[in-house]
């Protein structure tokens, strides 16, 4: 029954405080200044008194107070609080014990309040001062993202000035006489300092600095600064000085166009690895739609000398890549054109003998043909690769040009056999130069048919539980001999589940299947709604002729290639997958990777042994592979939490490199410790250790925290 009578006294509080408000505004034929609703309104004269539950609402601003008075005459609110007054963007709240307001909201003074910003930044003050709605004065001041409460009064870290100012439409706070003090001990002293509000996204100043200890250069300090260059630019600097002599200028460049964007990255460096020299690295990307639903990419990547990315701590990078590339990608149409460079900064490689230059075009077409039916693409594509060097066979230079039709037809027999008809043809022409072991201009046409057979066996179990068994066989055929041509994309061939019932396992062009061959297999999948599934795939592929161009480390050489066994399971958070490929009782390749994924923490592990491969172009990829990878992250206690990188050479029986990360975060500070150590192939530079730390301040430029803790508070 109260409630009943509050409401009504509220709606009823409601209506007189419009009413009063809106005449005069009335009169001069304009829209109401603001509506109020509260428990209870008195008038006496121009004194209008509102109390309990007092809302206000003006032009976006909502004011809610335990009691507010009007005064007409003077236009303006006595407020008692404890009080609330919320901008029109949301952004900024403001909490004070009592205010002497304008009827606008806009000017006036409010005590014992308190400035929250974005629901991250509070700064709180004796005394705060508005003005004209875009200035918030602020008197002394304690600002800080940490929460505070009875237990723990002293917050972690806190900003304290004699003043403060927000200027709310540039989303800047300016501090005078700051000091920032963490655990409550003063750590230093600024004058004067400016810095955005948590509403800005992008904003120019100083970022967390990252000091690191390495092997090479000792202690260093990076002190990245950014600047913004208009709403579509900015760069950052990234300063920095080293312990043993070195000096670095790192350098990131973002500029966003209606069409595309580039961005650039880049550092110029002076140590006493190279005195006297200058070195650096510099790599540039960007991306742009072009009229008709084309895209144009282009990369650009050079460095001083091969050891720069180690020795600065940067992604190994043993290729540079540059160049363009075109494409349009449609539901029946493809077109790609690139033009590429490439240049190695691998240990062994002799750029002279490398294919530096290469370029290509490719137009495919799908379609269905009216008298045959079943799907078909048309394919016409064309290659070229240059070499620098000028000697007969190590300097050949190569270009193609072919066009290839494929057919596919699908059909469902009587028993549930799934049957296809598969069928392409490929004719290429070759010119070759600077290779007396082929003749200038070579013509090569492949004709290749197939048939494709599949069998699932389903079950459903009563539990929901689904199972099928799927026996399958790709018979194929094409011609015993073919003309040969230089093999230069088809080097590298992978033998795995995704292609065991290809009619080729090639993938490039320059390789051909020839003869008759069989590729068989059987799949099994079981499925339970439980959550666990399994899937297993084996098979194997039988030739009629012997396999030239497959490397030996694949397992697809020979008569009849090795068996292909891969499975994975799923259960829950766990995952694992496995591939082994093996011939009788000899293992040429074994891959398994184990992962479990919880809500706060992820394990991952994989292993890899590979045998070795004698063809291979360069020394190190003939020794066998025997790797393993560990990957981690996980909670500790509290708001501490670890990740580990690991990598383990069993061949050479070393560490090639480990990291590990240790880091507390909370709602207003993140600190990371970072601990790795890297070893090179390089003879120039040796392993290399390094440790890093930050500290960064949660609430300012958009940064938001992350940890899983709230602060003592919340405990």
């Amino acid at each position: 029954m109260q409630g009943n009578v509050r409401k009504v006294l509220r709606g009823v509080a409601a209506g007189l405080m419009v009413l009063t408000l809106a005449l005069p505004a009335y009169a001069q034929q304009t829209p109401p200044l603001a509506s109020l609703v509260a428990d209870s309104v008195t008038s006496a004269g121009k004194i209008l008194t509102a109390t309990g539950n007092v809302e206000v609402l003006y032009k976006g601003m909502r004011l809610r107070a335990t009691r507010v008075v009007y005064d007409q005459t003077l236009g303006r609110l006595t407020i008692e609080g404890p009080l609330t007054l919320v901008d029109t963007a949301g952004d900024a709240t403001v909490l004070a014990d009592s205010a002497e307001l304008s009827s606008d909201l806009k000017e006036g003074i409010l005590t014992s309040a308190r400035l929250m910003l974005d629901h991250q930044v509070q700064v709180a003050a004796s005394e705060m001062d508005r003005v004209g709605g875009r200035y918030t004065q602020l008197k002394n001041t304690v600002t800080s993202s940490c929460q505070v409460c009875a237990a723990h009064p002293v917050p972690l870290w806190e900003i304290r000035a004699k003043r403060v100012i927000h200027d709310q439409l540039d989303q800047k706070l300016y501090f005078e006489q700051a000091q920032l003090r963490f655990a409550g001990v003063p750590i230093f002293y600024i004058p004067e300092m400016t810095l955005p509000d948590p509403t800005v996204k992008r904003a120019s100043g100083f970022l967390v600095p990252v000091v690191t200890g390495t092997s090479t250069f000792g202690t260093g300090v990076t002190l990245p600064y950014f600047q913004t260059l208009g709403p579509n630019r900015d760069v950052l600097l990234s300063p920095f000085l080293g312990q043993k002599n070195a000096e670095s200028m790192g350098l990131r460049y973002r500029q966003a166009f209606n069409s595309g964007i580039v961005l650039m990255r880049g550092a110029v460096s002076r140590d006493d690895l190279m005195p006297g020299r200058t070195r650096g690295y510099l790599f540039a990307n960007g991306s742009f739609a072009l009229p008709d639903g084309f895209r144009a990419d282009f990369q650009y990547q050079t460095v001083s000398d091969p050891d720069y990315f180690l020795t600065y701590g940067l992604p190994q990078i043993d290729r540079l890549k540059s160049g363009v590339d075109v494409s349009r990608v449609r539901h029946d149409e493809y077109i790609d054109v690139q033009a590429l460079h490439f240049h190695s900064i691998r240990a062994g490689d002799n750029n002279a003998t490398l294919p530096s230059n290469v370029a290509g075009a490719t137009w495919a077409r799908r379609f269905q043909p009216a008298l045959i039916g079943g799907d078909a693409s048309l394919t016409f594509s064309g290659h070229s690769l240059i070499r620098p060097s000028t000697t007969d066979i190590l300097g050949r230079d190569v270009a193609r040009a072919g066009v290839r039709l494929d057919w596919r037809r699908n059909w469902t027999l009587g028993p549930g056999i799934l049957a296809s008809a598969i069928g392409s043809v490929e004719s290429d022409f070759y010119s070759i130069n600077q290779d007396s072991t082929y003749p200038p201009n070579i013509v090569r046409t492949v004709p290749t048919a197939a048939a494709e057979l599949r069998w699932p066996w389903v079950k459903a179990g009563a539990n929901g539980v689904s199972q099928v068994i799927e026996p399958v066989a790709l018979l194929a055929w094409s011609p015993l001999k073919v003309t040969s041509v230089p093999n230069e994309d088809s080097q590298i061939s992978e033998f795995d589940e995704g292609n065991l019932w290809s009619t080729s396992n090639f993938n490039g062009v320059d390789g051909v299947e020839v003869g008759a061959r069989a590729n068989v297999g059987l799949s099994y999948t079981r499925i339970n709604p439980t959550g666990m599934s399994l899937g297993l795939v084996g098979g194997r592929i039988f030739r009629q002729a012997t396999a030239q161009l497959y490397d030996p480390a694949s397992g697809l050489g020979a008569g009849a290639s090795d068996w292909l066994v891969a499975g994975q399971v799923k259960w829950k958070n766990l995952d694992l997958i496995n591939r082994t490929v093996f011939g009788g009782t000899q293992l040429t390749k074994e891959e398994m990777r184990l992962g479990w994924t919880g809500t706060r923490a992820a394990v991952a592990t994989s292993y890899v042994w590979m045998v070795a491969d004698p063809t291979a172009y360069q020394p190190l990829t003939t020794l066998p592979t025997r790797e393993w990878i560990l990957d981690a992250h996980y909670p500790l206690r509290g708001n501490w939490s670890g990740k580990v990188n690991w990598r383990y050479d069993l061949v050479a029986h070393r560490v090639d490199s480990s990291a590990t990360t240790l880091s507390w975060h909370n709602e207003c500070t993140t600190f990371d410790l970072s601990l790795s150590r890297m070893f090179a192939s390089s003879t120039s530079v040796g392993a290399t250790t390094s440790v890093s730390f930050s500290i960064g301040l949660i609430g300012f430029g958009g940064a938001t925290g992350g940890g899983s803790q709230t602060g003592s508070c919340a405990r």
